[in-house]
């Protein structure tokens, strides 16, 4: 065959004509992807106007990430392009997750400045599978939570989840990565547990005194807008406050459950289970806190 003719072209004619090196056009030929349509009297490979035409579909299907094999099944018929296109799509929604994970762990690497040891825990935990993070919340719930007396929190907490999304955003698996750290600490699950006694009632007793503290979020906006007015928690408006929140309840009791909280880090654990929800979450309260702690503590030392 003259392979000076228009209608076909050596190996070297069709890099020029479809812009690829010739070493790439040259694989794809091995691989069986752009066969040569015949050989020249010295060997040379052989290409025509449809072999164009091939390179172009192969490049195409090439940048959209398929693998040759992949490029070759659809070629050869063996495969359709919307079947591979499918099961590539899918490739790379894992592969965009699995992305995403090693961008937040990266991240909270380079926040917290961690070692080669916490860097590879925290890459642990990011990636743990759904049925692993359920189990550690599982463990997590029965040891604060489990055998507590009132029937209606113990549904609640048997209903109670944290999980991620089966798409989660970068901020939610650092998140995750932080509230997995907090809740298999055996010091901050002792410290919480102290926290849920103190704050959940007893058979045919009412709700302690400090519980609403923490379920009733008015408590804290009361608080809040108490600062802003610069009123100071050791003087008698803070005392006034006091009696509109708690009346007449047992102030000792009360100031309990607050250090409690604020000691088990109950404000910190509850924003990190609303970023891994990716809920908003209220803002961060600690220093109405605090400022609650020392006028219940001014109080009971009146």
């Amino acid at each position: 065959m003259d392979d000076e003719r228009t209608e076909v072209l050596t190996i070297g004619r069709l890099a020029h004509r479809t812009g690829l090196p010739v070493r790439t056009l040259r694989f794809w030929s091995d691989e069986g992807a752009v066969p040569p349509v015949a050989r020249s009297a010295g060997g040379y490979r052989l290409y025509d106007a449809a072999s164009v035409a091939r390179v172009e579909l192969v490049r195409t299907l090439r940048e959209l990430g398929l693998g040759l094999d992949d490029v070759c099944r659809v070629l050869s018929g063996r495969s359709t392009v919307a079947g591979v296109a499918g099961a590539h799509v899918a490739a790379l929604d894992a592969q965009i997750r699995s992305l995403k994970v090693s961008r937040a762990v990266l991240s909270t690497v380079a926040k917290r400045g961690s070692t080669v040891e916490e860097t590879a825990l925290m890459n642990r935990l990011a990636r743990l599978s759904a049925a692993e993070r359920k189990q550690i919340i599982d463990e997590f719930k029965e040891e604060v939570f489990g055998g507590l007396d009132d029937p209606r929190f113990r549904d609640r907490v048997r209903a109670y989840s944290i999980d991620l999304p089966d798409d989660p955003t970068p901020e939610q698996v650092d998140a995750w990565i932080d509230l997995a750290e907090l809740v298999r600490d055996p010091g901050f699950r002792a410290r919480l547990r102290t926290w849920m006694e103190l704050n959940t009632p007893v058979p045919g007793q009412g709700r302690p005194p400090g519980a609403s503290i923490w379920w009733a979020r008015q408590v804290v906006q009361t608080v809040g807008e108490v600062r802003k007015r610069g009123v100071a928690p050791e003087g008698p408006a803070a005392a006034k406050v006091l009696s509109e929140l708690y009346g007449d309840a047992d102030r000792a009791a009360v100031l309990r459950s607050l250090e409690a909280g604020i000691e088990a880090g109950a404000e910190h654990y509850r924003r990190l289970v609303a970023r891994v929800r990716g809920q908003h979450a209220s803002p961060d309260a600690t220093g109405e806190l605090e400022w609650l702690a020392r006028a219940l503590c001014a109080a009971v030392q009146t």
